[in-house]
């Protein structure tokens, strides 16, 4: 089976791994939206997904929601609502007015009957949990004003903090911080995981990472031109080259590595790598004067002794050595000489 076989073959199990940027998940809302489920639908199912999240992580405790003017804000709103008819103690604090929201945040806005405290540090006063609806992955400038003196206020108090998309001033497509970003215990996102989840520093600040169903059909990403994916034995497994009983060592690849004289781990650990991974043969060139050192370290890997570039370029004749790495723990001068070398 070609690659192009075994994507067409396991096209769902590639969707499931799929990451979306903010754009494109943009796209999958909408492409939802004309599909049918309508962007109300989609909020009232992201909130009550926080809302389960939470419960199924944290005992009762009080819990402040900071809500934004947008789309957040309003899966914040939904997720307090449930919060709060589920026995817990909410208060939300809205960054802005009710009046100044649109859409389906206005909508779920107006079904909030609790405390609706002024955006400021004391709204975080006695909270066990704070839940971050500020903004979501889409943030397209750092934070500034009141957000960014509370995400501050988030971080100097040290209360457990759960993330509706991303923790606010992360940016969902790079994993970059937009001027600052609290720390989340639980980050909770819908359909599909975003890079900045998995992009550093993003992916320190977003903590566990809980991706919720809310309706949007799996369709949606026939149209959408997705180039990311998560990596994970889902992706590669089916045309992963396990061995065969007719298979040799030669049909696996023979990897060459040239090893160095001063600090030998890392090309100890590039061979044992290269074994794990299903190399059918690991070859490590390094000076004679450490032969010893890899030869009695390395039963996964031939060694073999160099005493200068000659040595190996007559390394590199073989065909066969189908991979080479050359720079773990070696030196400047016979790296240079290798890397000037053409294949």
């Amino acid at each position: 089976m070609n690659i192009d076989e075994a994507t067409a073959q396991n096209a769902p199990k590639y969707a499931a791994l799929v990451l979306l940027t903010p754009a494109q998940m943009g796209e999958a809302d909408r492409a939802a939206e004309a599909a049918g489920v309508s962007g109300l639908v989609m909020m009232e199912a992201a909130g009550a997904a926080v809302a389960v999240a939470i419960g199924e992580r944290w005992p009762m405790r009080p819990v402040t929601v900071l809500c934004g003017p947008g789309n957040n804000g309003g899966d914040g709103f939904v997720a307090a609502r449930h919060l709060e008819a589920a026995g817990w103690p909410v208060k939300v604090a809205l960054l802005g007015t009710r009046d100044k929201l649109a859409g389906e945040a206005a909508h779920v806005a107006a079904l909030w009957d609790g405390i609706l405290a002024p955006f400021d540090v004391a709204c975080l006063d006695g909270a066990g949990l704070v839940v971050d609806a500020i903004f979501g992955a889409g943030l397209a400038r750092p934070l500034g004003g009141e957000a960014l003196v509370m995400v501050e206020a988030m971080t100097s108090r040290h209360i457990p903090i759960c993330a509706v998309d991303v923790p606010s001033g992360l940016d969902g497509a790079s994993g970059n911080v937009l001027g600052a970003a609290a720390k989340a215990n639980l980050t909770v996102t819908f359909f599909r995981k975003k890079p900045g989840h998995l992009l550093y520093p993003g992916r320190t600040l977003c903590g566990e990472i809980a991706v919720a169903e809310i309706g949007t059909p799996a369709t949606v990403l026939d149209a959408i031109d997705a180039k990311c994916w998560e990596n994970g034995p889902g992706l590669w497994q089916d045309i992963y080259p396990w061995p065969e009983p007719e298979s040799y060592k030669y049909a696996r690849g023979e990897v060459l590595i040239l090893g160095g004289a001063a600090i030998t781990g890392a090309s100890r650990m590039t061979a044992l790598a290269a074994s794990r991974a299903g190399a059918g043969m690991v070859t490590l060139a390094a000076p004679e004067a450490v032969w010893a050192v890899y030869a009695t370290s390395l039963i996964n890997a031939i060694v073999r002794s160099l005493e200068d570039a000659d040595g190996w370029q007559a390394l590199l004749a073989d065909t066969r050595r189908n991979v080479i790495a050359i720079g773990p723990g070696q030196g400047l001068a016979l790296k240079r000489a290798a890397l000037s070398w053409p294949r």
